[in-house]
């Protein structure tokens, strides 16, 4: 009878796990490297070419495809190729794009105090973004900048 209850129990908790788990299996979505050497590759296994290397930790990067542990990836500069699942984090983050510096604020305003400006090709973590804006942070430097001044931020 115990070992009866203890299957229904199991049953129970896997129909309420099934739903979060189809929704992580989504793509596309937003990652980042979370390594500090992390290899591109031409396919999906250890035995295909490395086409790039990438030395950036928190590099936002964007989930493809996936197949097994590995998942194919668009990289800020359009470049895809295939990344270990191992490699990479939920963690969101972005990075400033543009050509000129972007301003940093205090709070989702324009006309809140100016805290840094931040060049393009810095990477953060990304926090909630609403109306516009990001919570941003690079470093400990924490603010706010606008949505559109980012590459990881709005929907993939």
């Amino acid at each position: 009878m115990k070992r009866a209850v203890w299957i229904l129990s199991l049953l129970a908790l896997s129909a309420f796990a099934a739903p979060a788990r189809a929704d992580e299996d989504k793509v596309p979505y937003w990652a980042s490297i979370d390594t500090d050497v992390a290899n591109l590759r031409v396919g999906p296994g250890n035995t295909y070419r490395i086409e790039w290397v990438y030395r950036r930790m928190h590099l936002p990067v964007k989930i493809i495809r996936r197949e097994g542990a590995w998942r194919q990836i668009e990289d800020p500069a359009g470049d895809k190729g295939w990344m270990r699942d191992l490699l990479l984090s939920r963690q969101r983050a972005a990075i400033v794009t543009g050509d000129d510096l972007v301003e940093m604020h205090a709070e989702a305003s324009d006309s809140s105090p100016m805290l840094w400006r931040v060049e393009p090709g810095v990477v953060g973590l990304l926090g909630d973004c609403d109306a516009g804006w990001c919570a941003f942070d690079t470093d400990g430097h924490k603010g706010f900048v606008r949505e559109d001044a980012l590459w990881g931020a709005g929907e993939p």
